[in-house]
């Protein structure tokens, strides 16, 4: 089976741990008996609650309002009484806003919701309206509202879709899952999501390591007749990464930021992302589960777990019975994952997985031996030793003008550094600093602004 030569400059192929959960096929969690389900779910503005402490509501019933166009509602993910709206711990290890529902387990839908529609006969503003109405993000992780990516302006239209069924991260196989047991779900969601922004290529793309799906997905594309390209890509960390995938399929390259794929007609959906989109119109069903996948050293029995939104990861933890050794959670994959404090933050629309790791000797990092592997890795071409060096000495100016507001925090540049440099924390920790100051100064110069221009009103 062919695989695509194209890439992208950079990159690493860490040792890919699949063979953990790839097995497990998707389990349905029970319900618990309490869900925590957070008002901040995506990037953008944040919802507003509509509902109080003591009402009842219904699965699938509007639970928080948007506040601006990058937003997405957040709906109950079961049937019940709202007990109270309290912060609670999120990846990031702030706290958000959330809804605490006492489930009743009648499994009552709201009105309207899971109802049958002829998805064939949906105009695209109708296609648009149901995935903003149902509250999709990407689920990948990046959790941008998947509203405001189909809806790109005139001037930049969009002539090749990509589904990313890629999944590079080490240990995740919620994706692959997917693929292997809904696949025609997925293929109709990519139609959907396609038509809505009139592409007229459309592409499937999965990594080489997952040669089932790559099969299954190109016997699905022939027996239903679609104008679908199945492309396997070679196995590169990070494949998926939305810009990266577009050069390796297209051979555009997106400009640097705020550059977006749009602006080089393209636009990237995870494969999750499409199965809720397919959901969404075919049944008028918000995004209120999703698949994640629980694995590590550090648990029994991985899995992958289609669990409700607002679930304490705590109770996915129980299921898959962690270890007594166990030493690490992290969410996400071990390269982009974020380490948690506590195992009572809620499954979210962008959790993708669990991970946990057993205690492993970590080595001290070393002075920068300037060998230039981190450059040699980097997928955005920047220069992260000098970062990092920048970053120890907390010299924010010279890591602006390395350009670390640039840095998607892959990993690739700790994964090869012989120094063993935690050069991502450094990134993150400039970015803590520089980003509000930027702010700050935008702040600064809109009012001086403004206020000059009422001082000029006044003597006209």
């Amino acid at each position: 089976m062919a695989i695509s030569v194209k890439s992208f400059k950079g990159g690493v192929h860490p040792p890919e741990k699949k063979e953990l959960s790839a097995n497990s096929s998707i389990e349905v969690m029970p319900p618990p008996k309490v869900v925590r389900i957070p008002l901040q779910q995506h990037l953008g503005a944040p919802t507003n609650p509509i509902v109080k402490p003591g009402s009842t509501v219904k699965k699938g019933e509007k639970i928080g309002e948007p506040t601006g166009f990058v937003s997405s509602p957040v709906h109950s993910s079961v049937s019940g009484k709202v007990l109270e709206i309290i912060p609670v711990p999120n990846i990031f290890g702030a706290e958000v806003p959330a809804v605490v529902i006492e489930n009743d387990f009648n499994e009552t839908w709201a009105d309207g919701v899971n109802v049958e529609r002829d998805i064939n006969a949906m105009s695209t503003e109708e296609i648009k309206s149901a995935v903003k109405e149902c509250g999709l993000v990407g689920m990948g992780g990046a959790t941008f509202p998947t509203h405001v990516k189909i809806s790109p302006p005139p001037n930049k239209p969009i002539d090749t879709f990509i589904a990313n069924g890629v999944e590079c991260e080490p240990y995740l196989t919620s994706d692959y899952r997917l693929m292997l047991e809904k696949p025609d779900e997925i293929l109709e969601g990519v139609k959907l999501l396609a038509r809505a922004v009139n592409a007229k290529r459309i592409v499937v793309a999965i990594e080489a390591n997952k040669p089932d799906a790559v099969k299954l997905m190109r016997e699905r594309v022939a027996s239903k007749n679609l104008n679908f390209e199945v492309i396997q890509l070679k196995v590169k960390y990070p494949q998926g990464a939305e810009k990266q995938l577009i050069k390796a399929l297209t051979g555009r390259e997106v400009p640097p930021p705020p550059g977006l794929p749009m602006d080089v007609g393209c636009l990237v959906q995870n494969v999750g992302t499409c199965y809720a989109a397919y959901q969404a119109c075919k049944s008028n069903i918000p995004l209120i589960e999703r698949v994640v996948t629980v694995t590590g050293e550090g648990v029994e029995t991985p899995k992958n777990l289609l669990c409700r939104i607002g679930t304490p990861l705590k109770e996915l933890l129980a299921l898959c019975r962690i270890k007594p050794s166990a030493r690490k959670l992290i969410l996400g994959g071990p390269m982009m994952g974020l380490a948690q404090w506590t195992d009572e933050v809620p499954v979210i629309k962008g959790t993708s997985g669990v991970l946990v790791l057993e205690e492993v000797e970590t080595p001290e990092q070393g002075p920068c031996i300037r060998c230039g592997r981190c450059v040699d890795v980097c997928i955005i071409g920047l220069v992260p030793s000098a970062i990092s060096i920048a970053g120890e000495a907390q010299d924010w100016d010279t890591a602006e003008r390395e350009n670390v507001l640039d840095c998607i925090e892959c990993g690739c540049c700790t994964y090869v550094c012989p120094a063993k440099r935690q050069i991502v924390q450094y990134v993150k920790q400039a970015k803590a600093v520089i980003m509000p100051r930027k702010a700050a100064e935008a702040k600064k110069k809109a009012e001086e602004e403004k206020k000059k221009a009422e001082e000029a009103s006044k003597k006209q």
